[in-house]
């Protein structure tokens, strides 16, 4: 992909640069280009306590073929009910291992599937919710949520009794943690296409959701040099997002992703629309 688009890399100011996000941002900020994205299972529960388990389900499962991301989604909450929160509230740890009896999606197993509902469960008994689980961890002088970040998956994993396997990533080991970053840009932000819920965080402290697909746009628009799409290099990117929107870093994530993941639109556009090639 790099190597295709490598001529494309832009040359426009910072002031120019935010003018072409923003006219894609109004372009491409809507529902009916969210599909395929796990995000379209968020919009089938008003429940903030029911979005927050699915969502933290569905970017977790965010890895591999998107159909087959899809396809895992839609199996999990299947089997939840109406009511994730309920389901989980009330179900036993006999009911979570029989629930997802035979899942797989690439490296996760039902054990680890079954690990997950059960550390969710502790937690919101701990907690009161995920959220509450996470605004623990928050410090109102904390330029970022990565401190918030590193107690929020820390917790999950030992309610798991670290048995969750690379289903929840820990920030400390220097992963983008990108499937957390992405669930928070979903609860915290809310607009046409993020349904929001987590209201008391800032969306000023979010940090970029950086997989290898987003580092190569961020190269080709010149937002970072760093090699490895790992956290600093997405606090990195996140800063220079900043830059162009101060309230809100992540507010173009959506718009610039889906350039090579919708089949009508391509990485090639993408470059030569920023570069003023083509309108």
């Amino acid at each position: 992909m790099a190597n295709e688009n490598r001529f494309y890399i832009c040359r426009v100011n910072e002031a120019t640069l935010k003018k072409k996000l923003d006219r894609l941002y109004f372009r491409y900020n809507r529902r009916a280009f969210v599909h395929p994205d796990p995000l379209e299972f968020l919009y089938l529960y008003d429940n903030p306590l029911d979005r927050e388990i699915v969502g933290l389900l569905a970017s977790s499962l965010a890895y591999g073929r998107v159909s087959q991301i899809l396809k895992s989604v839609s199996w999990v909450i299947g089997r939840l009910g109406p009511s994730p929160s309920g389901f989980v509230k009330q179900a036993g740890q006999g009911e979570i291992s029989d629930t997802f009896d035979g899942f797989v999606h690439r490296f996760a197993t039902d054990n680890h599937l079954g690990s997950f509902f059960s550390a969710i469960k502790k937690i919101i008994g701990e907690y009161g919710s995920l959220y509450q689980c996470f605004l623990a961890g928050m410090n109102k002088k904390d330029r970022t949520i990565r401190t918030a970040l590193s107690h929020f998956s820390a917790n999950i994993i030992a309610a798991s009794d670290f048995k969750t396997g690379h289903l929840i990533p820990l920030p400390d080991r220097g992963s983008s943690c990108k499937r957390l970053n992405l669930f928070l840009r979903w609860m915290v932000r809310e607009d046409a296409v993020d349904p929001g819920g987590w209201s008391e965080i800032p969306a000023s402290k979010l940090i970029v959701p950086l997989d290898t697909h987003m580092h190569a746009i961020s190269l080709q628009l010149g937002l970072t040099c760093r090699k490895q799409p790992d956290l600093k290099t997405a606090m990195e990117i996140t800063d220079r997002f900043r830059m162009l929107s101060p309230r809100d870093p992540v507010k173009y994530d959506f718009v610039l992703t889906r350039f090579g993941i919708r089949s009508d639109l391509h990485l090639s556009d993408l470059f030569l629309f920023c570069n003023g090639k083509i309108d």
